[in-house]
């Protein structure tokens, strides 16, 4: 049992810890986004109301923590916050800095107590709970058993009645001269038919007989008597089956508690898993980073020394020397960072994506050596070394590449006697990414006059593989949840929502996905959408295909669907060949049509994703089956260059099972593809891509 807070929100509970003390629940505003320049706050987190709230951004955006030009709170029944964001800003990233810098993003400790025998004792929920059930089972035991009691005492009495009116024993007492002598004799004429009662017949039984009017005697119905005895008796054995089976009765009391008044107080908080948002990663750029590379500072208050970017007060810089030392400290105003600096930068931590290429002379006359790495995760302001540590040893070629590029260079011998060969060229695309520890190659053993970049290289790292993780609905290089497959830098990303809008995104961890996303997948420009969907205007069904422009602008959501309120899409299929099945219910004269097999390439024709599309059929259908698609043929020279990955995916297709619709139902939605294996962390990273299959599937089918 978790929080549910009346305004709403997202909560995280998973450190929750059953309400005791020590644990706490993360609550979050619910924030979409309007457009690349908008973005809306439609539920507030709880102990926060819209005054707080637009306070905490107005005093990040003056900290330099968030960009915003403006916000407007046009709240009146519901909550509607609009933040209107600067130029050049991210929405995606504007938003986990909100969480991170704002009450967006609060924690709620709780400490649960209730009050047990006049004094306060701190529990669990679920103790609570447990303690709540029990006792509450046990007064459903006690209105069972007063229950029982007054059927028994009514079954008791009815019983009674009836054999002193059927049996005419009301006329013993006409003789009779004295109160007790009435009891006697009412008592006495009762005997005979009193085996079959349940209790013995008391004073004040026979007291209430002597009650009864002469007019209910005369109008005695016997036949509605035994009705209403059996009716009595049927309700004594349902009494005593609930008794006997008092759990399940306690259940059902409370699955009928929440039918009767659970309509209209449905859950507001939706529950969600948080992902750790790092400050220093969505902070705004509010500073400047300069560098005295003479002196040997750094900071960003030596405003007429070198420019070297924009930063935030929570970053980090790291810094490369001469001597192959380095070190990484954070952003301040003005910081001593060492001697002969031929390199600095903001650091980001756990960047395999940035390599470091570096050329060293090991010691005063030692070998030189060739080595390239990253830095992932250091000790800040510890200072490393870079080098085999022999004294005097220096960094004579330094280049960052935030891609990991591997260019060529050209390195100049000094002549010496004997040296027939002054100059050489080495491409770093051949030398494998290592640690910074690694010692590295040994480049040349003789004395080097010059080295100069002879041609810029391309990046080694490959594509970047993508992950999306539906339960915190964000992006992932960390093998979580749905491989979408690997990235390059103008890839996308397509979603596909359960109103038939689509969206076109980057790959950044940092984008944010629609709390109504169905699908997602890596886009292909070159890849022919198939659509099923039911038009409410025209209350027919239609497919159209398409293929949506490379260029379409990002993060803007578009429908495939008309503006009327019925239409719904029923099949979305990315398949090359894809086949349907029509099944039709029978006409008005009762006539039952054959059932249709489509082909959809040749069904329609490939047009834009605005355009209407074609009827499928004339006939009401009853069931849209989607059957195999067919296989595209190839010819011989193109088989012959096939590769065995290649004919396993073909294979794949093959086993596939045939899916069906049926028009009056909802539709499920579709299962998420299977992710790919991961690699063995052993592996270096231009193995690891290059074993990396990097194709969609070639089947993928959503049903809404």
């Amino acid at each position: 049992m978790v929080p549910d807070f009346l305004s709403g929100g997202l909560a995280d509970c998973s450190k929750y810890n059953d309400g005791l003390r020590g644990g706490k629940v993360r609550v979050r505003a619910r924030i979409s986004q309007m457009d690349r320049k908008t973005l809306v706050i439609s539920e507030i987190p709880f102990s926060t109301t819209t005054s707080s709230l637009i306070d905490s951004i107005v005093a990040a955006n003056d900290k330099g923590k968030i960009k915003i030009r403006k916000i407007d709170d046009n709240t009146a029944q519901n909550v509607e916050v609009v933040i209107h964001l600067a130029t050049g800003v991210s929405p995606d990233q504007t938003i986990d800095a909100l969480y991170a810098f704002t009450q967006c993003e609060v924690s709620v400790s709780p400490n649960s107590c209730v009050i047990v025998g006049d004094k306060p004792v701190f529990a669990s929920m679920s103790e609570i709970l447990r303690y709540s059930t029990d006792r509450t089972m046990g007064l459903l035991k006690l209105e069972l058993e007063i229950r029982l009691e007054e059927l028994e005492s009514d079954w008791h009495s009815s019983s009674l009645e009836k054999i002193f009116i059927e049996k005419r024993i009301y006329r013993d007492i006409e003789q009779c001269e004295t109160w007790e002598a009435v009891i006697e004799a009412i008592d006495a004429g009762l005997k005979p038919y009193i085996k079959h009662l349940k209790r013995e017949i008391t004073r004040d039984d026979i007291i209430k007989l002597t009650e009864i009017k002469i007019k209910r005697i005369s109008k005695f119905n016997a036949f509605k008597a035994d009705e209403h005895i059996q009716g009595i008796e049927t309700e004594i054995d349902e009494v005593n089956n609930h008794l006997a089976h008092l759990v399940d009765y306690t259940i059902n009391f409370f699955r009928q508690i929440k039918k009767k008044y659970g309509p209209g107080r449905e859950r507001r908080t939706e529950l969600r898993n948080f992902d750790v948002i790092q400050a220093a990663s969505v902070a705004a750029n509010n500073e400047k980073l300069y560098v005295n590379r003479a002196e040997g500072f750094a900071g960003t208050s030596l405003k007429k020394d070198e420019f070297v970017c924009e930063c935030s007060d929570l970053d980090d810089l790291i810094v490369f020397r001469a001597n192959g030392t380095f070190l990484v400290t954070k952003v301040t105003g003005k910081a001593f960072v060492g001697e002969d600096i031929i390199h600095i930068d903001i650091f980001r931590k756990n960047d395999d994506r940035t390599i470091y290429n570096m050329i060293y002379r090991d010691g005063r006359k030692g070998p030189w050596h060739i080595k390239r790495f990253a830095v992932l995760g250091v000790t800040r302001d510890k200072e490393y070394d870079l080098t085999a540590g022999t004294p005097d040893s220096k960094v004579v070629y330094f280049t960052a590449n935030p891609n990991g590029e591997a260019e060529i260079i050209k390195v100049l011998l000094k002549p010496r006697p004997r040296l027939k060969k002054t100059s050489l060229e080495f491409d770093f695309a051949e030398l494998a990414i290592k640690g910074r520890n690694s010692k590295g190659n040994i480049l040349t053993k003789n004395p080097i006059k010059q080295i100069t970049k002879r041609e810029n290289g391309v990046s080694t790292l490959g594509a970047r593989d993508i992950w999306y993780d539906e339960t915190v609905k964000r992006l992932n290089t960390d093998e979580r949840g749905q491989y979408l497959g690997a990235f390059l830098g103008d890839d996308r990303i397509l979603s596909i929502m359960g109103n038939g809008e689509m969206k076109l995104s980057s790959f950044e961890l940092s984008t944010h996905f629609d709390e109504d996303l169905r699908m997602i997948r890596k886009f292909n420009p070159d890849e022919v959408i198939s659509t099923v969907y039911f038009d409410g205007e025209s209350e027919k069904h239609y497919l159209k295909r398409f293929a949506l422009e490379a260029d379409m602008p990002l993060n803007k959501r578009f429908s495939i669907l008309n503006e009327h309120p019925a239409s719904k899409v029923m099949f979305i299929l990315f398949d090359e060949l894809p086949r349907l099945q029509l099944t039709f219910k029978p006409n008005s004269k009762g006539k039952v049509v054959e059932d249709e097999e489509i082909n959809v390439a040749d069904f329609i024709a490939v047009k834009g994703y605005k355009a209407k599309g074609k009827r499928l059929s004339v006939h009401e259908i009853d069931q849209i089956i989607t059957l195999e698609p067919l296989k595209v043929e190839t010819s011989a020279e193109e088989t012959n260059g096939q590769t065995e990955e290649s004919e396993e995916i073909v294979a794949d297709v093959d086993t596939l099972d045939s899916r069906e619709v049926t028009v009056e139902e909802t539709p499920a939605e579709a299962s998420a593809s299977e992710q790919p294996q991961s690699e063995p962390e052993d592996k270096p990273a231009d193995e690891k891509q290059s074993g990396k299959n990097n194709e969609p599937p070639l089947q993928m089918e959503l049903e809404f």
